[in-house]
């Protein structure tokens, strides 16, 4: 019969049980348990400014990367009492605000952290975000496509910073005033997207079908809508060298640095040296774009 270790600690008044300690969830990294919720607690302050008082779904790998998974939108029960939870739509989401509640979400498994685009209770867009998404598994172009698009939105006077997924793709997030719907937001990015396929139509495509897109790289303006989700900066993922979507320099796209080079091995190095690059940028207003696209 199988011994399960199990052991108590208290993180921020709250007292938690950890299970399965030694349970590797990383084996080729060998991160196990304990280790993945001892890099939460670091990444912590990251993770949780992009998840707070969103709503909140989680992909959990009860037995480590190798074996099944399922995604949780329903809060799990029995829960602690401070586990606190927002209701849309019928379900009963975890808000995940506070340390004590990511480190019981990590004993769970949970290996991934999805929010939502919008604000608990509003249709108010947190941010903007465009999702450059490869068609092939291993895209050596992906640098040079986000490189193009960062181009363009500069030349627009937005300001925005790209992140890796921590899988095959680059999402460009763009900090903006909480004063856009997103109809407006989808419009622009519409815009966008039209220019860059025309630019480049050998390595873009607004196709939303995989199977139709060939090889080329699709610029998703429309995942950025009410109800959807997207891996948020700083979530690991469940990829054998457990990557973590982690925030670039417009310099290191260019230098073409590889989506797969931040993992939960390295990512505290480089946040002491750069710390968050999203939080640096400030909220933006683009009044000016939507009055150029209507000109």
């Amino acid at each position: 019969m199988a011994v399960t270790e199990k052991g108590a600690i208290y993180i921020e008044g709250q007292e938690l049980t950890i299970t399965n300690p030694n349970k590797p969830l990383w084996p080729e990294m060998g991160i196990t348990k304990l280790m993945y919720l001892e890099k939460l607690v670091y990444l912590s302050p990251f993770l949780l400014r992009y998840c707070s008082n969103r709503y909140l779904t989680v992909i959990r790998y009860p037995h480590g990367i190798h074996d099944k998974s399922f995604y949780q939108k329903n809060a799990p029960e029995p829960r602690p009492d401070f586990v606190d939870t927002a209701l849309h739509n019928d379900i009963q989401y975890i808000h995940l605000h506070n340390l004590p509640t990511l480190i019981w979400l990590g004993n769970l498994a949970c290996l991934e952290f999805h929010p939502s685009f919008e604000w608990i209770h509003t249709d108010q867009p947190a941010e903007w975000v465009i999702d450059i998404d490869p068609s092939l598994e291993v895209e050596p172009r992906i640098m040079e496509a986000v490189s193009i698009i960062g181009d363009i939105l500069d030349s627009l006077h937005i300001t925005s910073i790209p992140k890796t997924s921590g899988a095959t793709g680059v999402q460009i997030y763009i900090p903006i005033q909480p004063i856009y719907s997103f109809q407006q937001l989808r419009e622009l990015g519409h815009f966008i997207g039209k220019y860059v396929v025309e630019k480049h139509p050998q390595l873009f495509t607004l196709e939303r079908f995989k199977k139709d897109r060939g090889d080329k790289i699709y610029f998703d303006y429309l995942q950025h809508w009410v109800g959807k989700t997207l891996s948020a900066p700083y979530t690991p993922r469940a990829r054998s060298g457990a990557t973590v979507s982690t925030p670039l320099l417009w310099d290191e796209v260019r230098q073409n640095v590889s989506v797969l080079d931040y993992n939960l091995l390295n990512i505290e190095t480089r946040l002491r040296r750069l710390g968050d690059l999203i939080e640096q940028v400030p909220l933006q207003t683009l009044d000016h774009v939507f009055a150029f696209i209507k000109a």
